[in-house]
């Protein structure tokens, strides 16, 4: 998917999509007039108007209740390209690969083993799990996966492009086996089979056709059920015949806050098991420093969403390396990780993210350091800048959201201080949906965006972000995902490196390749990566198995309550 497609997701993502939330309504039960009225009492002494919450329940064999602010705009995994609306579909439904528990490796899910690969790397035949049904009784089998994948092109949803750019058919080649041939080379095509979207639904529940879609129920063959789906609360119950590991509990109520600070409190008082996605800078910091003495559970994982500066390569003075690197040198990200974050992020030196362990390579870090002010004023001199004659840069950042603004304020501060007037930045904030559909028109020199992968592979940190289809050393980037990111990158060599590592199967060696393309960025600085936040799970003390994968899913199957003696 191109990224004026809302490739950008979490917290930007949000924003863009703004205009189909649903509007916050109060919670959809009330609890016992007592303990309503005493929860009420309180929270109008200690922090204002909030919404009601149930009770939690102490018995290991209850439901589950799990408190977050994003809003669902549709569970219709053909359309569903957010975040929230992708952790419901990990958790009802199943597609043919998932990830070991802990690891980013992979396993067959409803496929039964890892595929078989043709020699020429375009044809993928998978056999299937038998003894599958969906939510509606009706049977798995090669053709309803086969359904499922079809829908989630042709329905022409958010996320279809996926496929649709990757796969030439789909079809069952017998009841248990299917056939998927590919239109190119791809070897990270089974982690791409992860994405929440591609799984199974029953054939029975949905229809094929441009925008057909089902927002607010789902059919699938999961461990949980859709039994109840509003704009402010969703409960999953969980499905008796499931083929698989049953749940620890009994189901899962989801209640979506209109505030961080309405989940924050309620999670305070107790009336949710868990705060989910998610809350602010400060109210991190605050239930982390109260865990010791609540006994709340703090997890927090590396987010696979990055943060970096796109660089438009036609706009001058930044056509000249240089200049480019001189930027690149002056960046300090420990500073912004302290000033700005409180500690929650982590500075990153590759477009590839840290979770992928394997791969990344700190090329930024190796090459330019941080706010080293020697290599800046060495670049600085060779781009022909000086005190006497300073470089003066405009810094676009989306106002809508206060960490960009605080990161380029800290920023500007930073480079004012400990390069004496050699290195200006100029501060202009946009609204992010203006600032997505200008970013392929190169009005911006510089902006400060954010990333957040389809699945969990290498490649899609980099070929977003610097293959061109179209373009010359001469012109730069006229089609292509460079464009579209702002940057305008044209660069032969990593388009060849690009093509290498897709059909390369070999994981030693597609590791060596994105190796040398992490250092051809580093060496051409069309982008700078700046930071890797983190996602955080508060749990309450009496709750057990609450975890966050590294692919950042929280998996309601494990959570589980303990019986108070």
């Amino acid at each position: 998917m191109v990224f004026l497609n809302f490739r950008f997701k979490g917290i930007s993502l949000t924003e863009m999509l703004h205009k189909y939330a649903a509007h916050p309504q109060k919670w959809r039960a009330l609890v016992k007039f007592l303990s309503l009225f005493s929860l009420c009492l309180f929270l109008a002494i200690s922090c204002g108007r909030q919404e009601s919450a149930p009770p939690v329940s102490t018995n290991q064999a209850d439901r589950i209740i799990i408190g977050m602010t994003s809003k669902i705009r549709t569970l219709d995994p053909a359309d569903a390209y957010e975040n929230a609306s992708g952790t419901l579909l990990y958790n009802m439904g199943e597609r043919l690969y998932t990830y070991e528990p802990g690891t980013t490796t992979l396993k067959p899910q409803l496929a039964t083993e890892l595929p078989k690969i043709s020699a020429d790397g375009l044809t993928y035949t998978i056999p299937l799990r038998r003894g599958v049904v969906f939510h509606d009784g009706t049977p798995f089998n090669a053709e309803a996966m086969a359904f499922s994948l079809k829908r989630f092109i042709e329905n022409q949803g958010s996320p279809s492009a996926l496929l649709s750019n990757t796969v030439e058919s789909i079809k069952a080649i017998d009841d248990y086996q299917l056939e998927i041939k590919l239109k190119k080379p791809f070897a990270a095509f089974p982690k791409l089979l992860t994405f929440s979207g591609a799984c199974a639904i029953s054939p029975k529940a949905y229809e094929i056709g441009p925008g057909k879609f089902k927002p607010d129920t789902f059919v699938g063959t999961g461990p949980y059920k859709l039994a109840k789906y509003g704009t402010d609360s969703i409960q999953l119950d969980v499905f008796a015949q499931y083929w698989g590991e049953k749940p620890a509990n009994k189901g899962i109520d989801i209640q979506i806050f209109s505030s961080s600070s309405n989940l924050y409190n309620t999670f305070r008082t107790g009336a949710v098991d868990i705060a989910y996605q998610s809350m602010d800078l400060e109210q991190i910091a605050s239930l982390e420093k109260e865990a010791a003495s609540t006994g709340w559970q703090v997890i927090s994982q590396p987010s696979k969403g990055i943060y970096y500066l796109t660089i438009n390569l036609k706009s001058k003075p930044l056509d000249n390396l240089a200049v480019r690197q001189a930027l690149a040198a002056a960046i300090d990200r420990p500073l912004l990780k302290e000033r700005v974050f409180k500690g929650q992020a982590e500075p990153l030196y590759s477009l590839i993210s840290q979770t992928l362990k394997d791969v990344y390579k700190p090329t930024f870090k190796e090459k330019y350091g941080d706010a080293n002010v020697n290599k800046v004023t060495e670049y600085l001199s060779k781009a022909g800048y000086s005190k006497d004659n300073p470089l003066t840069l405009d810094l676009w950042y989306r106002s809508n959201l206060t960490s960009n603004s605080l990161v380029a304020t800290t920023l500007k501060a930073a480079f004012e201080q400990k390069l004496g007037g050699a290195f200006k930045l100029n501060l202009q904030g946009v609204e992010s949906t203006t600032a997505y559909n200008n970013l392929d028109k190169g009005i911006y020199p510089l902006f400060i965006l954010d990333w957040s992968p389809d699945f969990l592979d290498a490649d899609n940190y980099i070929e977003p972000f610097i293959a061109c289809s179209k373009g010359s050393e001469a012109t730069g980037c006229e089609e292509g995902a460079s464009k579209q990111q702002g940057s305008f990158y044209y660069s032969e060599r990593a388009n060849k490196l690009i093509d290498k590592q897709r059909q390369e199967q070999n994981p030693e060696a597609r590791q060596k390749i994105f190796a040398e393309l992490q250092e051809l960025i580093a060496q051409d600085v069309p982008f700078i990566p700046l930071w890797q936040g983190k996602d955080y799970l508060f749990a309450q003390k009496n709750l057990q198995g609450a975890r966050l994968e590294p692919t950042q899913q929280l998996y309601f199957g494990a959570l589980a309550k303990t019986v108070k003696s």
